[in-house]
C-alpha cells in the first residue's frame, strides 16, 4: 500500500513550507494540489487547536487518508493576545498579508520595544489512519518591529523579530526559518506520531 499523507490546507505558502519540513518522511505528500475537489473548510472554533481538529476531520472524513492541519497565530501582549486565532482574518475577509501587517503596525504605532513582545503559536492536528486526532504545538517568541523588512517567508514574517536575533522571520532563508519557527518545531513533535501511525522504523 502507498503510504500518503495530505495536508489539510488551501494555502500555498503553507503547503510549500509544511512540505519542505517533512520531507524525507518516506512518505508521498499530497495537497490541494492534487485534488480538484478540495474541502475549503471554514474556520470556526475559538481556539488554534480547534480549527487545526476542524480541517484535519473535514479532510479525513474526505478522502479517508491519514493528514496533518495547522493553524498559526500571532499573539501580541500589548494587544491581550490579538490577533492570536483571528491572525488570518486581522484586517478583515479578503484582506492580505501586507493588510495585515499595516493594521498591526499601525495599533502599535508609538508602543515603545519593551512593550511589543509577542508570539507565533502553531498547532498541528494529525488525523491517523483510523480518524483519531493528535494535536501538538509549537511557540517562537519574539518582538514586533515598527516597519516591514525582510522578502522571504510569509504572513507576519516581515515585522516579527526572533527572540535573542536581530533579525526578522523574513530575512531568514527557509531552510533557517524552518529549523526554529513554531511550526517546525510543532511538526517535529508530530513527525514521531506520524512515524509510528505509518510504521516506519526511524
Amino acid at each position: 500500500m502507498k503510504k500518503r499523507l495530505i495536508l489539510a490546507t488551501n494555502n500555498k505558502d503553507k503547503i510549500f513550507e509544511i512540505s519542505k519540513i517533512l520531507d524525507g518522511l518516506q512518505i508521498e505528500i499530497l495537497s490541494a494540489n492534487d485534488f480538484d475537489d478540495f474541502p475549503d473548510v471554514e474556520e470556526t472554533g475559538e481556539t488554534l487547536a480547534e480549527n487545526a481538529t476542524l480541517k484535519a476531520v473535514s479532510v479525513f472524513a474526505k478522502y479517508g487518508l491519514p493528514c496533518v492541519a495547522d493553524d498559526t497565530g500571532l499573539e501580541v501582549d500589548y494587544l491581550n493576545g490579538e490577533p492570536g486565532v483571528k491572525s488570518a482574518r486581522f484586517a478583515g475577509e479578503g484582506c492580505s498579508y501586507a493588510d495585515n501587517n499595516k493594521k498591526l503596525l499601525k495599533l502599535l504605532e508609538g508602543v515603545p520595544t519593551e512593550m511589543r513582545s509577542a508570539r507565533f503559536k502553531t498547532v498541528i492536528a494529525f488525523a491517523d489512519f483510523e480518524g483519531r486526532i493528535h494535536t501538538v504545538e509549537g511557540i517562537l517568541d519574539g518582538i514586533i518591529a515598527d516597519d516591514r523588512r525582510g522578502s522571504y517567508g510569509f504572513g507576519y514574517d516581515p515585522v516579527f523579530i526572533v527572540a535573542d536575533k536581530t533579525i526578522r522571520l523574513a530575512e531568514m532563508p527557509p531552510e533557517e526559518k524552518n529549523r526554529i519557527s513554531h511550526r517546525g518545531r510543532a511538526l517535529e513533535k508530530i513527525r514521531p506520531i506520524i512515524l509510528r501511525a505509518f510504521k516506519i522504523d526511524t
